[in-house]
């Protein structure tokens, strides 16, 4: 069992609040302390590995008990990861036009295969946030790529590892397919 110096409620939120309250929790610890978070997303798992990832922390795993996700993340700021890419943003609404009008668009969907499946848009490449690092190789690097998911966190967390990769031309679209309200399959 892991030692934690804290534990963040964070059951029963959506994306991106199990993050943003990890986010806030995290700068009150000391360097080396562990934090405990709980949740009940399942896609919080992918989030806060990759999260941890671009920050810094070292994520330690995670425990299921029951419906509880009980994730690990080790503050340390002595190994803190460069700034992270400033990803460009584009507004769900200028996106939605685009993708109407027809536009030939790479779209790519970084949420997890149940959100995937209840309705994503047409000709979208699903790769899920966990497994962009290793599937990345799918896309082209030289291409305009527009990054989504359901609210706009982990698509920019999935850009962000994918700059590092060597992509250029990453968007990132706001707030995601949480407000989409066009056509999906």
């Amino acid at each position: 069992m892991i030692q934690t110096d804290f534990v963040l409620d964070a059951k029963g939120l959506a994306c991106p609040m199990p993050i943003v309250k990890t986010k806030k929790a995290m700068k009150d610890l000391e360097a080396g302390q562990v934090l405990e978070i709980q949740a009940t997303d399942k896609g919080s798992t992918a989030d806060l590995q990759a999260w941890a990832k671009s920050s810094g922390h070292e994520y330690l795993g995670t425990e299921t008990e029951g419906d509880v996700l009980r994730h690990f993340l080790r503050k340390d700021g002595a190994n803190a990861a460069a700034e992270p890419a400033v990803i460009p943003e584009i507004s769900l609404e200028n996106f939605k036009e685009k993708v109407e009008n027809g536009e030939n668009l790479t779209i790519l969907d970084v949420r997890e295969l149940d959100e995937y499946e209840e309705g994503h848009i047409n000709g979208a490449i699903h790769i899920p946030l966990g497994e962009v690092e290793q599937r990345s190789g799918e896309l082209k690097k030289d291409e305009l790529i527009y990054v989504i998911c359901h609210s706009g966190r982990r698509s920019e967390l999935a850009a962000q590892t994918m700059a590092k990769q060597g992509f250029k031309h990453l968007i990132n679209v706001v707030p995601g397919m949480r407000d989409w309200t066009g056509k999906t399959v």
